[in-house]
């Protein structure tokens, strides 16, 4: 069922890092189809959620719309969605009917929550560059598919099933300090069956190869 809402904007990403966390990843995932989010950014759980977005407009707006992936913080005026410029032309049915969009800035849309879809894509975890190793260890998870919420982590020593709550510090990005240290660890309730390695380092990234749909 599509949502009625009131008004969106497009807007060209600012920030470094976005309130996800994502940095440049987050302006580049589906093919810059991304968006920023007001309430349903939801203190972080919405980050890396999927919607379809479509403008009510019938001479210039696509019935399909376009699907777009939360990746920041933001709000404007009235405004539910602020999407990427990419993501706002491709609800236009036309290139002539997409400029027509941009010039209107601000338009009525309609919008549902859809399952994300990354094919060839396992769930992701990048060690985000503020982390310390042995002390402070801040990871962030990418390409989650589906229509599911990672609301906790926990971090299990694999030698002797140990487990520590990780705590999400804003958007996607989870922290901990102290993390285990005994061999590899595993990440969630949902078992990689790739592990962080014990002497994991700052901006490695680590395929999980397991999926949530």
């Amino acid at each position: 069922m599509l949502q009625a809402c009131l008004l969106i904007l497009f807007f060209l990403y600012r920030t470094a890092v976005g309130a996800c966390g994502f940095g440049s990843f987050g302006a580049t995932i589906n093919g810059g189809g991304v968006s920023g989010a007001s309430d349903l950014y939801r203190n972080g759980v919405g980050c890396d959620t999927c919607y379809q977005v479509r403008c009510t407009n019938s001479a210039r707006c696509s019935k399909k719309g376009v699907t777009v992936v939360i990746t920041d913080q933001g709000s404007s005026d009235r405004t539910d969605f602020i999407l990427s410029k990419r993501a706002f032309g491709r609800m236009a049915k036309t290139t002539n009917a997409a400029a027509s969009l941009f010039s209107l800035g601000i338009v009525d849309i309609e919008y549902r929550r859809v399952s994300c879809s990354y094919p060839n894509k396992n769930i992701t975890i990048t060690i985000e560059e503020n982390s310390n190793y042995l002390h402070y260890l801040a990871l962030a998870i990418l390409y989650q598919q589906g229509k599911k919420d990672i609301t906790a982590i926990q971090l299990c020593e694999t030698n002797n099933f140990v487990c520590k709550v990780v705590d999400r510090s804003y958007g996607a990005v989870w922290t901990t300090t102290s993390p285990p240290n005994n061999d590899d660890c595993d990440e969630n309730w949902v078992l990689p069956h790739n592990n962080i390695p014990r002497h994991w380092k700052v901006g490695q990234i680590y395929e999980s190869r397991v999926q949530v749909n």
